[in-house]
């Protein structure tokens, strides 16, 4: 996965509060057994759906400390191919030129996303959130939340092969749920469901099919500042990691991993063979209407 090298960062699309002092509220999930109990249920989506307690405002009020460092170093493209913040402020760039675009020529409009950088906790319009749910969409505030540690533990913990494309599938899964925001289809799973064939999973295998769909274009799509694609290069092997990724967060891979065994009526993000398939759908078609996950 290569970026333009002369291509300009627009660091406006992501907030940095790492190393910001977070004020107030409490955390309902914590570290440890129950982290990763959390982080089963709750990877990859931001609602209340994962047991956090909204804060007495529900506005997120972070403060602004010196580790605001994507501003000052992810400047170009050559960045981006340097250092991870930067190649992560390249992906959610190059993701919302994609929808923005592709919004745009379906006579629509597309509001963009902020993705923010945190460590430890932050408070979001979702209530209160630890690293240890993993990255996830918060519709209430429209923002994708990230902690760039949770990159290690897709390796270390999930089994992923890893990769900078894996991360990029990451970030793009997670503004798919922005763009079923968007386009009014993100509540369906809101209805307390779970299981193999709830709308919980249908939801989520909808944002893989995104996912996919964006990285289809992701090198045809032309950077708003110079007319030419932010990633020149994505490699077969960039996509197998994608794939790769899609797979070990799969509910059964994730359950075999932390429970010793699969419980398919727990389901809420679908199985490692579903979440490959949606993945390489959107990205074998390049289109959207045919991510329809609910018929």
């Amino acid at each position: 996965m290569q970026f333009d090298d002369d291509a300009n960062l627009d660091t406006s699309e992501v907030q940095d509060v790492r190393g910001s002092r977070v004020p107030g509220g409490k955390a309902t999930i914590g570290g440890g057994l129950a982290g990763l109990i959390a982080l089963f249920f709750g990877l990859f989506f931001g609602t209340n759906e994962f047991g956090l307690s909204s804060d007495d405002t529900g506005t997120p009020a972070t403060t602004v400390s010196s580790a605001a460092q994507v501003q000052q170093q992810c400047r170009t493209g050559s960045d981006a191919n340097t250092k991870e913040d930067c190649r992560i402020v390249a992906v959610v760039n190059s993701v919302q030129d994609y929808w923005r675009q592709e919004f745009q020529r379906r006579s629509g409009s597309y509001s963009a996303a902020s993705t923010v950088f945190f460590t430890n906790r932050v408070p979001t319009a979702c209530g209160q959130a630890t690293s240890a749910v993993g990255p996830f969409y918060c519709p209430g505030d429209r923002k994708v939340y990230l902690d760039l540690g949770f990159f290690d533990e897709l390796r270390t913990k999930f089994g992923s092969s890893g990769g900078p494309f894996a991360q990029a599938y990451v970030v793009a899964h997670e503004y798919g749920h922005h763009v079923q925001n968007l386009m009014g289809t993100l509540q369906r799973s809101q209805d307390g469901r779970t299981g193999q064939n709830s709308n919980a999973v249908k939801v989520e295998l909808q944002a893989d099919c995104y996912a996919g769909v964006w990285a289809r274009h992701a090198t045809t799509t032309p950077d708003e500042s110079t007319g030419r694609p932010l990633i020149t290069s994505l490699t077969d092997a960039d996509i197998r990691d994608g794939l790769d990724a899609a797979a070990a967060v799969g509910d059964d891979r994730i359950q075999e991993r932390f429970q010793g065994r699969v419980t398919p009526e727990s389901w809420t993000h679908g199985s490692a063979q579903q979440r490959q398939q949606w993945f390489y759908q959107g990205y074998k078609s390049g289109d959207m209407a045919q991510c329809n996950t609910f018929r």
